[in-house]
């Protein structure tokens, strides 16, 4: 009987040995699409926040700030490159755990996502050929190419009577670089585009130049599943320490050069 009893009590430690490997393996980083990785999707055509070097490894602002986050978190990163509109979508659809790619805060996006605490400040200027007559003022007149899914498309078509210029004047892009080939070949007038990839544009095509003053100011953030209270409490607690200790701006000043 002892040893019938001491064989039980074994196969029961046993049992609850597992049981508590298993529990603790499911809970473990349970706020991630996969195990272990932190999925980013992008659209690295945005320089200098998402692009790629000569070698073809994703590089940029957005990039290290989510290596930063992936390691504070004990995450392998993985970076998915797609077009802007997709990777919007991908956080949305449960393919991605977070989108980065200079993504501004609005409420329509609220309303399909939730936001990280905001990480940068960014302002939407308007580009032009050198010597062109456009003005902020007269805009509404002219024909002008944003990229697609990005705020500045979507005010910029908005109608004249919610502070927009109309679809008819507004033309959508799938890159910025495909936007600066149009405006370069005469097929619109101007390009509204944020100011920091503005500037990497202009230095890198003779004849263009941006329009002095401010289209639009926002907030940058990064996009996340919405309900996912976890993973947003994780994010803005690694972006707060990447704050506090300086990476941040160390990381910015990598990249944007103090005038």
């Amino acid at each position: 009987m002892k040893k019938l009893f001491a064989l039980m009590l074994a196969v029961l430690m046993a049992i609850g040995m597992f049981a508590g490997c298993t529990t603790t393996e499911s809970n473990d980083d349970g706020y991630t699409i996969e195990k272990g990785k932190l999925i980013m999707s992008t659209n690295a055509e945005f320089p200098p926040y998402e692009m790629k070097d000569d070698s073809g490894k994703f590089i940029g602002i957005d990039v290290e700030i989510a290596e930063a986050i992936a390691a504070k978190l004990g995450l392998e990163l993985v970076v998915d490159d797609m077009s802007f509109d997709a990777a919007l979508m991908a956080v949305q659809q449960g393919k991605s755990d977070m989108v980065m790619s200079g993504v501004s805060v609005t409420e329509k996006r609220k309303l399909v996502m939730d936001f990280s605490d905001s990480y940068a400040t960014s302002t939407l200027v308007v580009i032009v050929k050198e010597g062109s007559d456009v003005t902020l003022d007269n805009m509404g007149e002219k024909m002008i190419g944003a990229q697609r899914g990005t705020t500045g498309y979507i005010y910029a078509s908005d109608t004249p009577e919610n502070g927009g210029y109309g679809e008819d004047h507004v033309i959508a892009f799938e890159t910025d670089a495909a936007a600066i080939e149009a405006l370069k070949n005469g097929q619109i007038d101007c390009i509204i585009i944020d100011n920091a990839p503005a500037k990497e544009h202009v230095a890198a095509n003779a004849g263009l130049t941006i329009l002095e003053g401010e289209w639009v100011e926002e907030q940058y953030a990064i996009g996340l599943p919405k309900g996912n209270a976890e993973l947003k409490e994780a994010v803005n607690k690694a972006l707060g320490e990447l704050k506090a200790d300086g990476t941040l701006d160390t990381i910015v000043a990598k990249y944007i050069k103090a005038n």
